[in-house]
């Protein structure tokens, strides 16, 4: 499949990596198309890795994942265009956080938003499907590497074939529990627990830890 990674940080270049690994095709999207890391990933990844702006990225892939800082996803988006993404699944990992008063951070959206429904309001010619943005990168694709994956993933979104893509591709990574709660509205709850996650990280001083949910 042909993926494109919207951020390099941390979080793109973990998910990229790992898709290239699985046999897929990778472009990794940056807001200029001369921005080293999304380069350094083409080079090392060649050749089903390369790198250009975010339409590139957009243009590039059947599916999509936003990795870029939550306080900046829609202007990326935007950037990315509304053509390039339209009638694609879009999954978003972004986290809105607000750093602007030190740590713990708070959310820059209210509880009565989120920033996967913000984004799925500018591109609504888009499936958003909001996942991965409860656990660190490495457990993003290596889910085994804590408590043998007997841990739990959640999704949120509106469209019932769009977050069958996203189960795909999340069990191809190794995830064996993927809890689905609900339209793109649960993106709120998902997004309300990184201040806690924040506040485990702090207290556990790592940030390979999970939730598993259990009735």
């Amino acid at each position: 499949m042909k993926i494109g990674v919207f951020g390099t940080g941390i979080v793109g270049q973990t998910l990229a990596a790992r898709l290239v690994q699985l046999g897929h095709e990778v472009c990794m999207g940056a807001r200029n198309s001369d921005n080293e890391k999304a380069a350094g990933f083409a080079k090392t990844h060649a050749p089903k890795g390369t790198s250009g702006t975010f339409g590139d990225a957009a243009s590039f892939g059947e599916l999509l994942i936003n990795c870029t800082n939550g306080a900046g996803a829609l202007e990326a988006l935007k950037a990315a265009g509304d053509a390039n993404m339209a009638g694609k699944v879009l999954i978003d990992i972004s986290n809105p956080l607000d750093f602007s008063k030190g740590m713990p951070p708070s959310l820059l959206t209210p509880s009565t938003d989120s920033l996967g429904e913000q984004i799925q309001r500018t591109f609504p010619k888009t499936q958003v499907v909001k996942s991965l943005n409860t656990v660190t990168a490495k457990l993003m694709v290596e889910p085994a590497s804590l408590a043998s994956a007997n841990h739990d993933m959640f999704m949120a979104g509106n469209d019932a074939g769009a977050k069958g893509k996203v189960k795909e591709l999340l069990q191809s990574f190794g995830w064996r529990h993927i809890i689905d709660v609900g339209d793109i509205t649960g993106a709120r709850g998902l997004e309300m627990y990184l201040p806690l996650w924040v506040r485990l990280y702090g207290t556990f001083q790592t940030a390979m830890f999970n939730v598993k949910v259990t009735r």
